[in-house]
């Protein structure tokens, strides 16, 4: 009996003392998802890689408002969102303890304004996603001129795109037209 207390002494506590000291975490931990609405550009890539669809988006065109909202209550910390963000706006942090006393404080929003076209003024896309691309196209167009065609092209919604197609083809058909007739 007492070679078998002289080895538990010997041998220390083998449980941790949480909650009452803090647990370590290693760093590959995967916590929960923190947005950074700073960062973010309301692409929605993140809502449409969540398996569990804790992540959402919904346009208010009337409003002119994009809300992207998490449920944290859904969430399987897959760490989907943090690998398709293109700007790093989910980040997962080594914060496990969920608990809260209402259902309503699992779920966190955030607000961005939309971009309206440029050739019709109706809401089209998030505002920072637009600016966003656009800053990309300025970085990467081999031209200046280049550079504004995609831009005013980025600024445009898709009916109206599809339009402006439509009248391009329609124009080079009609052209054409009287060459293949001779």
């Amino acid at each position: 009996m007492f070679k078998l207390l002289k080895e538990i002494f010997r041998t220390g506590e083998a449980t941790v003392k949480y909650p009452f000291a803090p647990l370590h975490v290693e760093k590959d931990f995967r916590g929960k998802p923190e947005h950074d609405p700073e960062q973010c550009i309301a692409c929605a890539a993140c809502t449409v890689a969540c398996p569990p669809n804790a992540i959402a988006m919904a346009t208010d065109t009337d409003a002119g408002t994009r809300t992207w909202s998490i449920d944290y209550g859904r969430c399987i910390f897959c760490a989907r969102c943090e690998e398709v963000c293109p700007t790093d706006a989910i980040r997962l942090s080594t914060d496990f303890e969920l608990a809260v006393t209402t259902k309503a404080d699992l779920t966190r929003q955030a607000v961005f304004r939309l971009a309206r076209c440029e050739a019709c003024d109706e809401p089209f896309a998030a505002a920072k996603e637009v600016a966003y691309v656009q800053d990309l196209i300025d970085k990467t167009a081999p031209s200046a001129n280049e550079a504004a065609r995609r831009r005013r092209s980025v600024a445009t919604c898709p009916a109206c795109k599809r339009a402006r197609d439509v009248a391009t083809v329609a124009a080079l058909r009609f052209d054409r037209q009287p060459e293949e007739t001779r």
